[in-house]
């Protein structure tokens, strides 16, 4: 005879199950799909920070190929924005057309000898920051473009002369331009080199390398993106801004080009202090954690995420993609890793086996969290928030799927 089955209330079930039900992170925020351990899971770093539950509102994300990292960035782009939150986007592939064109906008498609420019040394405008913040801003850009392009950090000598160049081209132009630094570089004034005790001749020797690397985005096979002033038809006013990187996604300058866009929006972000909070999604990332003196400036950036009202979303394939960085102990891997310190929340979706013992250590996993990863099913991340785990299987609905497919062409 079968026994009858046992009959209770939620809330006494609640009891007796206290160490499966999870509390979750309350109900406020968008809805990211089921808590595996309990009820629904919703996510806000805005809401999260101001209740004291995280201390910075960046996000790292994870995940194979065909695991669904793509269509969970996308899908809570999409739901954020509903709540009046604005999206920007560098995207190296071009996969964020069908979510811009979703609230009305087009992407900024930027390639070589094309009709749209950025400008990335342009003035902060509204910025509290004094002119000579502004002119320290833009020489740690330049330093840094050039620095991953020469592949090494640059001599005391050549971090002058670009100091020096973006200096005296400032005290004459409020927004200035690439090409007009690069020719400063090239042909320093004369007040310019008096300032470090050397002439013209002197001044120019010692920038010359620094003004022939930048000269590639200005006049060479990278020309026609970041060599004048901002196109009048870029506006900053629709709800997703997508920076489209996709012609150049296979130029070894990748994440030069990628800095660059990044860069520009950071200068938006700081002109637009009194908006709405922004989250700036880098996919792709692995492509600037690479180059030294670009991890350097975009650890920097992630630093300064609350005081810009910004929450930076980083998404990579592999968590190794952060140890891959640079030789084992370099600065490089130093600064990658430093970037997911600067992460409180990190998603981190199907790993393969080999991956396991090194996300364990990086994430600071249990051994059932690190056991679970490889065993992911597509669309189930393991999500770290302020120290404590989640189980959350992601929902999609049938009008998101159309705008996060990125299957077609395999169909």
């Amino acid at each position: 005879m079968a026994r009858p089955a046992h009959q209770a209330t939620t809330r006494h079930l609640g009891a007796a199950y206290p160490f499966v039900a999870e509390r979750g992170l309350g109900g406020r925020g968008v809805l990211v799909g089921r808590d595996l351990f309990g009820g629904a899971f919703a996510y806000d770093p805005f809401v999260l920070y101001g209740r004291g539950v995280i201390s910075n509102p960046n996000m790292v994300v994870f995940g194979q190929i065909g695991r669904g990292k793509s269509a969970f960035v996308k899908s809570y782009l999409w739901r954020q924005l509903v709540f009046g939150r604005r999206a920007w986007i560098v995207d190296p592939k071009g996969e964020y057309q069908p979510l811009a064109r979703a609230w009305g906008t087009e992407t900024l498609a930027l390639r070589p000898g094309g009709s749209l420019r950025l400008n990335p040394l342009e003035a902060v405008g509204s910025d509290e920051a004094g002119a000579d913040e502004r002119t320290r801003r833009r020489a740690e850009l330049l330093a840094s473009l050039a620095g991953a392009s020469l592949g090494r950090a640059l001599s005391p000598s050549e971090r002058t002369a670009v100091e020096l160049a973006v200096t005296e081209v400032s005290s004459r132009v409020s927004d200035p331009t690439l090409p007009q630094v690069v020719e400063a570089l090239l042909q320093p004034a004369a007040h310019s080199a008096s300032v470090v005790r050397t002439d013209v001749a002197g001044l120019a020797a010692d920038g010359r390398l620094v003004a022939l690397e930048l000269r590639r985005l200005v006049a060479g096979d990278l020309r026609g993106m970041f060599d004048g002033p901002t196109s009048a038809a870029v506006h900053l006013d629709a709800p997703v801004v997508v920076l489209d990187l996709s012609a150049v996604y296979h130029s070894a300058a990748l994440g030069v080009i990628m800095t660059c866009a990044a860069s520009w929006l950071q200068t938006a972000l700081r002109r637009d202090a009194a908006g709405s909070p922004v989250l700036l999604v880098v996919d792709e990332a692995w492509a600037i954690l690479s180059n030294l003196s670009v991890a350097r400036w975009l650890q920097a950036s992630w630093k300064l995420s609350r005081a810009w009202g910004v929450a930076n979303i980083a998404v990579l394939h592999r968590v190794s993609d952060l140890s891959a960085a640079g030789a084992a102990g370099s600065e490089q891997v130093g600064l990658s890793q430093g970037l997911l310190s600067d992460s409180e929340t990190r998603v981190v979706y199907a790993q393969p086996p080999g991956e396991c013992a090194e996300a364990a250590g990086l994430l600071g996993l249990s051994s059932t969290e690190t056991e679970l990863l490889p065993r992911l099913g597509r669309g189930v991340a393991l999500w770290k928030v302020g120290g404590r785990g989640f189980l959350v299987q992601h929902r999609l609905s049938a009008h998101e799927r159309a705008l996060v497919d990125t299957d077609a062409r395999m169909q």
